[in-house]
C-alpha cells in the first residue's frame, strides 16, 4: 500500500472539512470530488486582476466591494420601489416578509425578523403594518408563551400574488446582463459570504463591541 498516497488525501480531506463546513461542497463524496476539481482549476489559473474606480490611488479591493454591494442594495431597492407602485404596499420589506412566510411557514415575530435580518425595532414596525393590513395573523406559540406565531393569511396571499409579476421583473433585473454561468458563480460567491456572516449575525453582538470581537475571531490570517 502506498502509505504516502494515502496521508496526502487524508491530508486532503482534512482541508476539506476545513474549507467547507457548511455549503454545497460538505458532507459527500460528490462535494469532495467537485471542491477537488475547483481547488486544481483555481490552482491552475491565472487571476487577472481588474481595474476598479481609486485602485491607482491606493483604493483597496474591500473598500471596492463594500461600495459595489451598497450600489447594488440601492439598485434593487430602486426596482422593488417601482414593482409595488400603485399598490397596497409601503414597503420591500412588506412584500418580502409576506414572501417569506409563504415559502417558510408560520414563524415567531423574531425568527421572521432575523431571516430577513432586520433589527428588532423595525421589524415588529414592519410585522405591526401587515397586521393592520390584515395580511398577517398572530397567535401565542405553544412552545415559549411569551413568543408570537406569525403566519401569512388569504388576503395577504392574495395581496402578494397581484404583484408578483412585477416582483419578478425587478428581480429579474437586478442580475443585469449576467449570463447563466456568472450568476452560478455569483451565487458560489455569495453564499460563502452568507456563510462567513450569517453566525456572526446570529451572536447579536452589541455595535459597541462588534468589530473588535469579529476582527480578532476572523483576522486576515485566519480567514485565509
Amino acid at each position: 500500500m502506498n502509505y504516502r498516497l494515502l496521508e496526502e488525501v487524508i491530508h486532503l480531506m482534512e482541508n476539506f472539512e476545513k474549507d467547507t463546513p457548511t455549503g454545497p461542497y460538505s458532507g459527500s463524496v460528490e462535494g469532495f470530488k467537485k471542491w477537488v476539481y475547483r481547488k486544481i482549476s483555481l490552482e491552475n489559473s491565472t487571476i487577472e486582476e481588474p481595474s476598479w474606480d481609486g485602485k491607482e490611488n491606493g483604493r483597496s479591493p474591500d473598500s471596492t466591494i463594500n461600495t459595489l454591494l451598497i450600489h447594488m442594495n440601492n439598485y434593487a431597492k430602486t426596482f422593488s420601489k417601482s414593482a409595488i407602485e400603485n399598490s397596497d404596499f409601503s414597503t420591500q420589506e412588506e412584500f418580502i416578509f409576506l414572501i417569506n412566510l409563504k415559502a417558510y411557514g408560520a414563524m415567531s415575530k423574531m425568527a421572521l425578523i432575523r431571516k430577513n435580518i432586520q433589527d428588532k425595532p423595525t421589524g415588529i414596525q414592519i410585522i405591526n403594518r401587515l397586521l393592520k393590513q390584515e395580511w398577517v395573523i398572530q397567535r401565542d406559540s405553544e412552545i415559549d408563551k411569551r413568543s408570537k406565531i406569525v403566519s401569512i393569511t388569504e388576503k395577504g396571499l392574495m395581496v402578494l400574488d397581484a404583484q408578483m409579476d412585477k416582483i419578478r421583473m425587478a428581480t429579474r433585473l437586478v442580475t443585469g446582463d449576467l449570463t447563466t454561468l456568472e450568476k452560478m458563480e455569483l451565487i458560489k460567491l455569495l453564499t460563502k459570504l452568507e456563510n462567513f456572516h450569517q453566525p456572526i449575525y446570529e451572536q447579536n453582538l452589541k455595535s459597541a463591541n462588534l468589530l473588535d470581537v469579529v476582527n480578532s475571531t476572523y483576522s486576515p490570517s485566519k480567514i485565509d
